[in-house]
C-alpha cells in the first residue's frame, strides 16, 4: 500500500484511525498532517491503547493521542534510514522535504517479513465445555474440533500461537474428550500437545488448579472458541513490564444500536430521544497471560470462570490485573452459531 494511504487529519477520530490502522496488515503507523501535509504528529497502536488506558475517547479526535514530536529524516537522508531505525528501536520512519510535508515512509526491513519475534510461553486452552450454544453442532463434535474452512477451531487458535515459538499446548478437556485427543495424535505440527482430564465441569478457571506444580512462568490461557489475532510479543512485554499477575487482551467494539432510544424523566415524560446511537466499549477476548502463582492460590475442585478469579485478585490489589487492547477486527469468537458463521466468513476472507 501506498504511504499517502496512512496520512490522516487531525480532526478524523481515534475509531477512525484504528479502522485505518486496521487496513494496513502490519499496523504500524497513521501520520497526521494538516492540509498542507505536513507532519503534525504520529500515531500507532500503541499510542492508542496508551491514550484509552488513560481514560481517553474513542470519538476524541486523533490529534489528542498522537506522539507530536515522533522521529523524522529528511528525504536526502532515505539511504540511512534502515541503520536510523535500529539505533532508536522503531519500525517506521517518515521522510520529510525542506517545508516538512510527508513524501515517503521507511519500514524495518525485519518488517517486511512474516517473521515474529518469538516468546515461547507455554498455552493452556479451556477445552472441556459442552458447547450448549452451538448445538447441534456439538451433539456431534465437541466444541474445539469444529471446522472453520479445513481446521478446527482449536487446531488454528494452536497454529496462531505457534507462530510465536509456542509449542507447549495443554487442553484441559472433559466433553468428548478423546475425540480431541485422537484428532490431535495424529497432527504432526511442530508443538506438542498434553491433556488434563476434567472429569466434571469446572468453568473456564476450575480446571487449571489440576496445573498446580506444572506452570514454572508466564503462560497464555486461551478459550478454545476464540481467536485473537495479535503481537503477542508486545503483549507479553506489556505484561512483564507492568508486574501484572493477570493481563486481559480485550478488544474494542464499536456498535450502533439500530433503533430511536428514548430516555424517560421521573414524571414518566420523554426525557431524551437518541436515533441510533453508537456505543464504544472494551470487551473480554477470552486471552490472557497469566502468572503460576494465580493457579497455584486456587482451591482444589471448585468450579469458577476465570473472569471470577480475575475479581478475586483485583479485590487483593487492582493492580495485580491489567488490560491490554486490541482492535476489534483483531478478536474472531465461534461460542454462538451466529458469530461462528461471521468467523467462518471473515477466515475464507483472510
Amino acid at each position: 500500500m501506498k504511504f499517502t494511504d496512512f496520512l490522516v487529519s487531525p480532526g478524523e477520530s481515534v475509531m477512525q484511525a484504528m479502522r485505518r490502522l486496521d487496513a494496513d496488515g502490519r499496523g504500524l503507523i497513521l501520520y497526521v498532517t494538516d492540509e498542507g501535509g505536513r507532519l503534525i504528529g504520529v500515531v500507532t497502536n500503541g499510542d492508542i491503547r496508551r491514550f484509552i488506558l488513560a481514560g481517553g475517547s474513542l470519538e476524541a479526535p486523533v490529534l489528542s493521542a498522537a506522539n507530536t514530536h515522533p522521529y523524522t529524516l529528511h528525504q536526502s537522508r532515505r539511504w540511512e534510514a534502515q541503520d536510523f531505525l535500529r539505533r532508536h528501536a522503531i519500525d517506521a520512519v517518515p521522510l520529510l522535504d525542506d517545508a516538512g510535508v510527508v513524501v515517503d515512509a521507511v519500514i524495518a526491513e525485519h518488517l517486511t517479513s512474516e517473521d515474529c519475534d518469538q516468546i515461547g510461553l507455554p498455552v493452556v486452552m479451556m477445552a472441556g465445555g459442552l458447547g450448549t450454544r452451538l448445538y447441534p453442532y456439538t451433539k456431534i463434535l465437541p466444541k474445539p474440533l469444529i471446522p472453520i474452512g479445513e481446521k478446527p477451531i482449536a487446531e488454528h487458535i494452536m497454529d496462531n500461537f505457534h507462530r510465536f515459538g509456542c509449542n507447549d499446548f495443554c487442553m484441559v478437556v472433559n466433553y468428548r474428550k478423546n475425540m480431541i485427543k485422537s484428532y490431535f495424535a495424529d497432527l504432526d505440527k511442530g508443538y506438542t500437545v498434553s491433556y488434563q482430564d476434567e472429569d466434571k465441569p469446572l468453568g473456564t478457571g476450575g480446571g487449571l488448579a489440576f496445573l498446580k506444580g506444572r506452570l514454572g512462568g508466564t503462560f497464555i490461557l486461551t478459550n478454545c472458541d476464540i481467536l485473537v489475532k495479535a503481537n503477542y510479543a508486545d503483549i507479553y512485554e506489556y505484561h512483564k513490564t507492568h508486574g501484572n499477575k493477570i493481563t486481559m487482551v480485550c478488544a474494542f467494539q464499536h456498535t450502533t444500536i439500530p433503533y430511536g432510544v428514548v430516555e424517560l424523566a421521573a414524571d414518566g415524560r420523554i426525557a431524551r430521544l437518541t436515533e441510533k446511537p453508537q456505543m464504544s466499549y472494551l470487551t473480554n477476548t477470552g486471552v490472557y497471560l497469566v502468572e503460576p502463582e494465580v493457579v497455584e492460590a486456587m482451591e482444589d475442585g471448585v468450579a469458577i470462570g476465570f473472569p471470577e478469579v480475575i475479581e478475586q485478585w483485583r479485590a487483593r490489589d487492582n493492580s495485580y490485573v491489567g488490560v491490554y487492547p486490541v482492535n476489534e477486527s483483531c478478536w474472531m469468537d465461534m461460542g454462538q452459531l451466529e458469530t461462528l458463521d461471521d468467523m467462518r466468513r471473515r477466515m475464507e476472507n483472510s
